[in-house]
């Protein structure tokens, strides 16, 4: 009788992943997929632009957050790369000089693509919400609409869904709110029409 031996991926398996995939490791399993399209690189950088001035560089804000783009969480087995994530000054008082961090973010969002929204709405959150990540948002370009959770008891649980057209007063950034139009990129004609 014949047995598969299963092997967890390593660091390895991720570092020989070629340069024009986005790799991550969750429960021992390797994904890679390809960069984002155009759309969903344009909602990420209006969505940090939203974020910086007021909640990084406390222009026209609190201040008192840290952001990065795609950085690289090694979260105990696993290894993540969210779209964007945010951590609050005392928690993250210096970005380090690495190329990953171990460090839970306060927050995390991911925007939806065909080829990650099952992980991004199945293992990814679950793994999330063990490490303790206060907030979790997931901004979907197609749907035009951005969900909001919170952590409650070790699980994620929906705050609100906004749609295109409304404002954003959510946490952890209730404190300057922002239309959810200002970071959907504009539909074609072809597309608006259906």
């Amino acid at each position: 009788m014949a047995t598969t031996v299963v092997r967890d991926a390593t660091y390895a398996d991720l570092e020989a992943v070629p340069p024009h995939l986005v790799a991550e490791i969750l429960d021992g399993v390797l994904y890679t997929h390809p960069r984002p399209r155009l759309r969903h690189g344009s909602a990420l950088t209006q969505l940090a632009s939203e974020l910086v001035g007021p909640f990084q560089r406390g222009r026209g804000g609190p201040g008192g957050w840290t952001f990065i783009v795609e950085p690289e969480l090694h979260l105990g087995r696993h290894i993540l790369v969210p779209d964007l994530a945010g951590w609050r000054a005392e928690h993250m008082p210096v970005v380090p000089d690495n190329a990953s961090t171990d460090l839970t973010p306060d927050w995390v969002c991911e925007i939806l693509s065909p080829s990650t929204e099952a992980r991004d709405r199945g293992a990814k959150r679950r793994i999330y919400a063990a490490h303790g990540l206060a907030h979790y948002w997931l901004l979907s370009v197609t749907e035009r609409q951005l969900e909001v959770y919170e952590l409650h008891d070790g699980k994620f649980v929906l705050f609100e869904t906004f749609e295109d057209g409304a404002e954003v007063n959510a946490p952890p950034f209730s404190a300057v709110p922002f239309p959810l139009s200002d970071l959907l990129p504009p539909l074609a004609a072809s597309e608006a029409a259906t």
